[in-house]
C-alpha cells in the first residue's frame, strides 16, 4: 500500500502545474495533502474522482488559509473532520478516516 502526504501550499495552483499527473503517475492508495487553502466549493473534487478516488476535505474557515485534504482509492467506513475543538477545527488540520478491518489498509 502507497500513502503519501504532500504540503500543497495551494491546491488550485497544484493542479494548474500539473499535480493531477503526477497524482495519476504515482498512484498512491491514500494521498493526504495538507495546506490546501481552499475551500471545498472551489476544489474540482471531480478530477479526483476521475482518477478513482474518494475525496474528504476539511478547510479552514478563513479563507486562503491551511486546509486538508484526504483522496483513498477505498472508501473509508467512516470520516471525521476535525477533533472536537472549534479552537483548532477553524483553522481545518484534522480529518481522520477508519477503514474496514480486511481493506487495502491491512494488505
Amino acid at each position: 500500500m502507497k500513502i503519501i502526504s504532500y504540503n500543497v501550499n495551494g491546491i488550485r495552483s497544484a493542479i494548474s502545474k500539473g499535480f493531477l499527473d503526477w497524482v495519476q503517475a504515482a498512484n498512491p492508495d491514500v494521498l493526504c495533502l495538507q495546506e490546501i487553502k481552499c475551500c471545498e466549493d472551489k476544489l474540482d473534487k471531480a478530477a479526483f474522482e476521475a482518477l478513482g478516488y474518494h475525496a474528504y476535505i476539511h478547510p479552514a474557515v478563513k479563507k486562503g488559509y491551511s486546509g486538508v485534504a484526504t483522496f483513498t482509492k477505498e472508501k473509508p467506513v467512516t470520516a471525521t473532520v476535525g477533533c472536537g475543538n472549534s479552537l483548532y477545527d477553524c483553522e481545518g488540520r484534522v480529518l481522520r478516516l477508519d477503514f474496514p478491518e480486511y481493506s487495502i489498509l491491512n494488505v
